[in-house]
Formats: structure tokens, sequence, C-alpha cells
């Protein structure tokens, strides 16, 4: 989320590239979903969870690099010996430890949690060649010490750390294609292959890798990641460095600090601090907002129980830069309050309670550090309407009334929620199982569990500002609303969430998706929340911001109009 010129860079990882944390490229540590895909930097194509079948590499030991038994055939396994500088062990960081967290609620069906790139290699530059291409991988391992470390468990499971070797060998698939059309089509393939099954984790590296090649070409590099060695953002460092690599044989100055040293600091007194300033801002804003978001099931769930729906807008894309532009905040900020907006007027809520994940990449020591910092923040926002009251006594520095006129609009929220994003960002740092504790407490003295159950996920690395020029017209934005695109295309038996929406870019279009519990958010409704998003967006650009008590009818027309049309 690009949050206004006055805010402080976070470049991808969060909600913004130039908020205090930012929330995008996610892959987060929310309570269940993982990455999905997104909008990948260059030419890279990502991917979150995969689809099709596993595919095997072998046993992949030796060094240097050397054919497996499928020499000579489309595939073959090659192994890629690696020596790095050090080898170590620390405790988990904290981002780490909260996506380990959410891994061991989502097993079996962890596979969600992978992250995956393919990288063309014959756009342009020197040609890649096989020798050529693995050196690079083994150089990518090499400098990025969480590609070498691996989880350590106690010998019941229940304690987890990180385990730095400084050697070892990948095993890499090679597979060959006969045109530049077939290794598109072969790249995309062994993506999808390599992604869908789940990591050992303690005994396989954290790095899956594939090479296509055309004749003597490499076309292709596949990465495909197990999250607790990166995020969104880690994953696009890794695609630039292995560009680099391949092109000029060096990616520069190595990262300025390591995931061991950043677990340490973490660990150590000052992070405590930092942690515990952190959970503040949670325990006050858990006590300003409801226990939960969605609190009782309406509808008997589907088979398979989470549905996720799809809209793909160029008129939202449109309308959020502008709307963003008109107020001074980000386009996330603007999404990220139409969701909350949406959400607390479905459920008569006054208060929203809504975790967007954060990527905590304002240091610049961590602008290039490959790990998982992702972490969930609490964004908490007093809409002004509904009834409820929160969990506990408000100790009144968790949320922000502002000052709004009789009859709010949409539009008359945004300042208030600009200042409650980057309260949540600047929040997002603590200790998982300090965090934990914090739900345990407050569930004995409320007797409710306290969790929003609501997460949201921009996984935009940048935002694209608005275009030169007037703003979009009402007209032309309704002509652009003709090429909206909805549909469902996934559906999954067990997620730890009941809301979580995910925004990525496509093409020109701005692409939302909300996996919900069918028993909260039945597909009808699903669908409305997101159409809801557009029109709550796209009439505050055409200048007609609808009035904070007409969300919850627009909600209501819409899930009706879809129950008729169903």
């Amino acid at each position: 989320m690009a949050e206004a010129v006055a805010e402080e860079t976070g470049a991808g990882g969060g909600t913004g590239a130039a908020e205090e944390a930012g929330t995008g490229t996610g892959t987060g540590t929310g309570p269940g979903l993982g990455p999905g895909s997104g909008s990948g930097s260059g030419s890279a194509v990502e991917t979150g969870p995969g689809y099709g079948s596993a595919v095997e590499t072998g046993p992949g030991s030796g060094s240097a690099v050397e054919t497996g038994p499928g020499y000579g055939s489309a595939e073959e396994t090659v192994t890629v010996g690696f020596r790095g500088d050090r080898s170590g062990r620390a405790p988990l960081t904290w981002g780490q430890r909260a996506i380990w967290h959410a891994i061991r609620r989502t097993a079996p069906n962890d596979h969600y949690f992978n992250i995956g790139r393919v990288l063309p290699l014959a756009d342009r530059g020197r040609p890649a060649t096989v020798a050529g291409a693995t050196a690079a991988l083994t150089a990518l391992v090499e400098r990025h010490e969480s590609l070498r470390t691996r989880l350590e468990l106690s010998a019941d499971g229940t304690e987890a750390a990180q385990d730095l070797a400084a050697t070892g060998s990948l095993p890499v698939t090679l597979a060959r294609a006969q045109d530049p059309a077939e290794a598109e089509r072969t790249a995309h393939a062994l993506l999808d292959r390599l992604s869908a099954t789940r990591f050992a984790y303690a005994s396989e590296w954290p790095v899956r890798a594939a090479l296509v090649a055309v004749g003597d070409r490499v076309t292709h590099a596949v990465l495909v990641l197990c999250h607790l060695a990166a995020d969104g953002h880690g994953a696009e460092v890794l695609v630039r460095d292995l560009r680099l690599l391949v092109r000029r044989g060096s990616a520069g100055r190595p990262p300025a600090t390591t995931p061991l040293d950043l677990a340490r600091e973490q660990h150590g007194e000052t992070g405590r601090r930092r942690g515990a300033a952190a959970l503040e801002h949670w325990e006050s804003g858990y006590r300003a907002a409801p226990a939960t978001m969605f609190p009782d099931p309406v509808a008997a769930p589907r088979a398979p129980r989470f549905w996720t729906g799809r809209i793909v807008s160029p008129a939202l894309a449109r309308a959020v830069a502008a709307v963003a532009a008109a107020h001074r905040v980000s386009g996330s900020t603007v999404l990220l309050t139409a969701a909350a907006v949406l959400v607390a007027a479905g459920q008569g809520h006054r208060t929203a309670a809504v975790m967007p994940i954060v990527g905590n990449r304002t240091s610049a020591a961590h602008r290039d550090l490959v790990t998982t910092l992702s972490q969930d923040g609490l964004f908490i926002l007093d809409t002004g309407t509904g009834t409820d009251t929160g969990t506990g006594t408000d100790t009144g520095t968790g949320t922000d009334t502002g000052t709004t006129p009789d009859t709010p609009t949409f539009t008359d929220l945004l300042p208030t929620a600009y200042r409650a994003a980057l309260r949540a960002y600047r929040a997002a740092v603590y200790d998982p199982a300090a965090w934990d504790a914090l739900g345990v407490r407050l569930r004995t003295e409320t007797g409710a569990e306290v969790h929003p159950y609501c997460c949201f996920n921009d996984m935009r690395l940048v935002e694209r500002p608005a275009p030169p020029g007037p703003a979009p017209t009402a007209a032309e934005l309704a002509e652009l609303r003709g090429r909206t695109a909805f549909g469902f295309p996934a559906t999954q038996e067990r997620v730890a969430c009941r809301y979580c929406l995910h925004i990525t870019e496509e093409g020109d279009a701005l692409a939302v998706s909300l996996t919900a519990d069918t028993a909260y958010l039945p597909p009808e409704t699903l669908r409305a929340h997101l159409y809801g998003i557009e029109e709550l967006i796209v009439a505050a650009a055409s200048g007609r911001s609808l009035p904070l008590t007409g969300v919850r009818d627009l909600l209501e027309t819409t899930t009706a109009a879809e129950e008729v049309r169903a």
C-alpha cells in the first residue's frame, strides 16, 4: 500500500509499498491462508498453492553438476552442490514462528503456503546455458542462508528451531522442450507440480528448483519456496538475484543481516521490549472490538466448506487510484477500509477488526533479507454505525473516531482508517507465543474466544500511481464495469479463517479474491462482499460516496439479487 508521500517505505511483503510496513506479496502468517497468486516483479510469474500432481527429483548427492538417472529423457535430475560461509542454530524468528503456527493449523494441506516463481531467461540478455544456470543456483543458495536452513524439531514436536547448514547439495529438475512455446508450458507445469506437495520441513531443503532448456539454452528457471524460508517479498529478492547471477555472474553486495542474526536479536532484551509494546496495541484493539467478526453460522456449510470467489475489475483499479489520490491515502487503505466497512455492516458491528498481513520491511537491513518477516497486524476501525461493544473496557489508545459529518460516508472514514492502518503496521512485530498467551488471557477473562477471523492481504509489491490527467468520469467507470468478471475458482476443505481477502493485479485490472467459510458467508454473500467492494469504491470515485448507513442495504440487495439469479 503506498500511503501518501509522508509515510515510510515498506516495499512489498505487506499491504503497502510505501506504508509503515506494507502488507503486500504476503504469503502471510494469518489464520490459515497462504500466498495465493500475485503480481511478481519484472517478468517473473508467481503462484501460491500449487495444483496438479507431485514430482520427485531424486536424492541429489554429489558435487557440482551431475545428471540423474533420467539423462537423455524429457526430464532428468541434476545435483547442485553448495558451500556457504557458516553453519549455526538459533530459535525461529517471530515471522518464522508465526508461519509455522499457521502451517501446523493447516496440515496436511499446508502445501497451500508454498510460494512459486517462474523466471523467463530467454527474453533478453546473453543466452543461459545449463552449466551457467546451475552455477547461478549454487551462488543463490550460498548467498542466502535461509535456503540452507531447515527446521529442527524437539523429540515431542512441540519446540522448533532453525538449523543452518554450511554445505550440501540440491536436486534440480532439468526438463527439455522442443521449442519456446513448449518450454513456456513446461515451466508452468513444473511450477504446479513442485508446488503441489508439502515440504518435509526437517529433512528437505526449503527450495525446489527446476530448469527448462531448448537445446543448450535455458529458457526458464522455476523456484518453489517453503514459507519458512521466504515470504512474498523474499521470493522477489530471489528472482532478482537469480536473474543477476545468470546474466552477470554477480548479484552485488550480500544482505545486511541473516535470519539467524535476526532471531537472536528478536529473542534478546530489545526485541522482547518491542514485542511487548506491540502487544499493548493488540490488547487495546481487542478490547475495543467485538470478540470476532463472524460470531454465528448462518447456513449449513457447503462441501467443500471453504470457497474462493474472485472478481477482476478494471473499473476498481481506476477507482482505487482516483480515490486514493483525492484523499491522500494509499490504494491499500481504500481497499482495507471498504472491506472493513462491509464486514462490520454485514454483521451489525459498529467496530471492525481486520488482520492485515504486514511485511515488516521498513528497516534498510531487511529490504533484501530472504526470510519470512510477514506477521499479522490488527486494524481497528470505528465505523460509527452498528450497536455492539468491545470485549472489555477500551483503554482509549487503540481507536480513533476522528471527526465525521452527521451522516458520514465511506470516504469520510478514510483519514481515520489511514491512521488506524499505520498503528496496525507499527505493531506487527511480536513473539507469536506471547500473542497466543494474550489470547488465552482474554478468553479466560471474557469467556469467549477473541480473534477477528478476518484477514486482508494486499500482495502487490508496489501500487501503480494514478495515470496522469483528469480522474475517470462516472461514465468511464460505468463503461469499465462492463468488463468486470466474477467466478468461484477454488474450494478447500480446511482453512483456519472465516474471511481472507487477497489483492493482486491482472493486467490493467485489480483482482480481489475472497476465501470464506460457507457456514458464515454462503457463496451468494461472498459474491456480494466482492461486488460491494467494487460498488463502494467506484461510487466514491464517481462523486457519490455511499452513506455508511446504506452499506448493509447494499450487501443485502446484492445478496438477494444473487439468490434470485441462482
